[in-house]
């Protein structure tokens, strides 16, 4: 009998194999043919600890030094820009991620397509590349290290709670478990309701991308990312190229999300408004589901009606960024060492808040 069954083979359920697979035997199931295949794949990751909520942050911050030593960490920046007429909102923005004010001087020096639109800026030099792929087959790699496996194409179809754990049928197969880890995003209330247990919430979001060439035919390999005071779009290199996105938050069910025409055209309005060269060309576009819970932070822990059912869900966006420090808050949870995280993060991370309250 497994120890741990985890369903969800993107970062989440990966993070979570490599922290618990030390603890006992662990099996991630992932429904598709690959690892990543959902948000986890879709991803224009950016390493800046700066960005979201305060208890994503704290997690972002903890995690920098695991993801130095993954080696999944390079330079990029992060440019925050304005208009004259988003002084709040660019003032908010600076202020909430710790941004440095840029001249426009500097700024055009850094980024030369930038517009007569754009009336201030900002700068993070801290803000890091993160490469989405290596770090999956980094946590792939420790978790096989420690004895777990991964099955792909292992969609579960039904769970049934047994005296000694779980009995879960993934991919044709019965599986028993002591203990389920739902990592499974957008479908992370779908896998509880199988399971039994009412969700906490989780609202899946769609953001799509566009890739468009290099505008100008510059080298932007040094530029920043750039993203548009109140996050209204952004704008980040990565190839020779340029990912776009109109950073739009669309509820949706779970499903394989696709990009809206409408929406990125919308996007891309808001970006050349700041730009100098118009967008001629699309190359391709794309879009995944970001899931939140209600309070816009992580659950990570046993669930309170069910303590052998363990959550790991509502990254948010996030779940690259903070996926070291918020796998070894699940696995103190499960019994493992401790986290090194305080008790108010913890307690902001359980489950429990939502049964507390009457959210789900």
């Amino acid at each position: 009998m497994l120890d741990f069954l985890i369903i969800g083979g993107g970062v989440a359920g990966l993070s979570a194999g490599a922290a618990l697979a030390p603890l006992g035997a662990t099996l991630v199931v992932e429904g598709e043919g690959q690892i990543g295949y959902h948000s986890s794949g879709r991803s224009a990751a950016l390493y800046e600890a700066e960005y979201g909520p305060p208890v994503t942050v704290a997690l972002g911050r903890a995690s920098e030094a695991a993801l130095r030593r993954f080696g999944v960490l390079s330079p990029r920046g992060l440019m925050l820009l304005g208009r004259a007429e988003d002084g709040a909102r660019f003032a908010h923005d600076l202020a909430e991620m710790n941004m440095e004010p840029l001249t426009l001087t500097d700024a055009r020096a850094m980024v030369p397509i930038l517009g007569p639109a754009v009336a201030m800026a900002g700068l993070s030099e801290k803000a890091q590349d993160l490469d989405t792929d290596a770090l999956l087959q980094a946590y792939l790699r420790v978790m096989r290290a420690h004895g777990g496996a991964l099955r792909t194409g292992a969609p579960v179809a039904a769970i049934t709670r047994t005296g000694a754990g779980w009995q879960v049928h993934a991919g044709g197969e019965v599986l028993e478990a002591r203990r389920i880890v739902n990592a499974a995003g957008a479908w992370a209330d779908r896998v509880a309701a199988l399971a039994g247990l009412p969700g906490v919430g989780i609202q899946p979001m769609r953001r799509s991308i566009a890739q468009i060439p290099a505008p100008g035919g510059h080298d932007v390999s040094r530029w920043p990312m750039l993203i548009g005071a109140g996050e209204t779009w952004y704008a980040k290199p990565q190839a020779g190229k340029l990912l776009v996105s109109p950073a739009e938050e669309e509820p949706k069910d779970p499903h394989d999300a696709w990009a809206d025409d409408l929406v990125l055209a919308e996007g891309l309005a808001r970006f050349e408004e700041m730009v100098t060269t118009p967008v001629t060309r699309l190359e391709t576009s794309w879009a995944g589901l970001r899931s939140f819970a209600p309070d816009r932070t992580l659950v990570l822990g046993p669930d309170p009606l069910e303590p052998a059912f363990l959550w790991c869900a509502g990254q948010g966006g996030q779940g690259f960024l903070s996926s070291p420090a918020a796998a070894a808050v699940l696995a103190e949870r499960a019994g493992g060492p401790a986290s090194g995280q305080p008790g108010a993060i913890i307690a902001a991370l359980d489950p429990a808040r939502f049964r507390k309250s009457g959210t789900a």
